[in-house]
């Protein structure tokens, strides 16, 4: 990273070429002499200032806002060390990660949507699963069993699609966040009916949220795209609020 040093030398000249016609030093707390203030005494058309306090090139104190010492004109963040810029740059491996993710995400959960909407792959259907949920408690099934379906499967093609990735995703996690809820009573570990593999879902779908959907994805160039943290936020706020609406209004 290069500094341009503008400050005057010590016979009140600069030390390069460029001009500095334009340069007001009492905007920076450099005070003028009314004999060094007036054209002349060097080039023609050129100010010379005098400068109060010697300038010293490594104090960190005439950088500061204090308005004394030198002036730090601007930095050339073009040259910045490219190993550091490399470490930052977002990689392909990340990419392919997060598609990897977004398909086995998205395979799980429309399989078990088209069980709960189709009875498809041994599932019980829309029936089945108004019964279950009303085992759990639930009022309004017939109502309810549609829509946990619906939202799995419509929400785990748009997961493998990456197209609306923080509203899919919103919608996976408030989906396991009651299937833990429900299940918290019977512990963690799945072979013991616990909240193992739901609550895997649900970190999976958390991740992806705020990670975005990776450059492989329909969303990428979005607005939501472009704005991980906001839109995750924000999918983050449904996710409980639809959740809460859930357990609390339908149980």
């Amino acid at each position: 990273m290069r500094i341009h040093d503008d400050r005057p030398d010590a016979a009140g000249g600069y030390p390069d070429d460029r001009s500095h016609r334009d340069f007001r030093p009492e905007e920076h707390g450099w005070t003028t002499s009314p004999e060094d203030s007036t054209v002349g005494g060097g080039e023609p058309g050129t100010r010379q200032y005098a400068v109060t306090g010697e300038l010293d090139y490594y104090d960190d104190e005439a950088y500061g806002g204090s308005g004394e010492g030198a002036l730090r004109r601007d930095l050339d963040f073009y040259d910045e060390f490219p190993d550091s810029v490399e470490a930052a740059r977002w990689h392909r491996g990340a990419d392919f990660g997060l598609l990897m993710l977004r398909l086995a995400l998205g395979f799980v959960f429309v399989a078990h949507g088209a069980q709960k909407l189709f009875g498809a792959f041994g599932g019980s259907g829309l029936d089945g699963t108004a019964d279950m949920l009303a085992t759990m408690g639930f009022r309004q099934t017939q109502v309810l069993a549609p829509l946990t379906g619906g939202t799995e499967f419509a929400a785990g093609i748009l997961v493998a699609l990456g197209l609306f990735t923080p509203l899919a995703a919103a919608g996976l996690l408030g989906v396991m966040a009651n299937a833990v809820v429900l299940g918290a009573d019977a512990g963690f570990f799945l072979d013991g009916g616990g909240i193992e593999y739901p609550a895997v879902l649900g970190a999976a779908a958390l991740a992806l949220l705020f990670t975005g959907p990776g450059r492989v994805a329909a969303d990428k160039g979005r607005a939501w795209f472009r704005r991980p943290v906001l839109s995750a936020s924000i999918g983050l706020l449904i996710a409980v609020a639809a959740s809460a609406v859930v357990l609390l209004g339908m149980r």
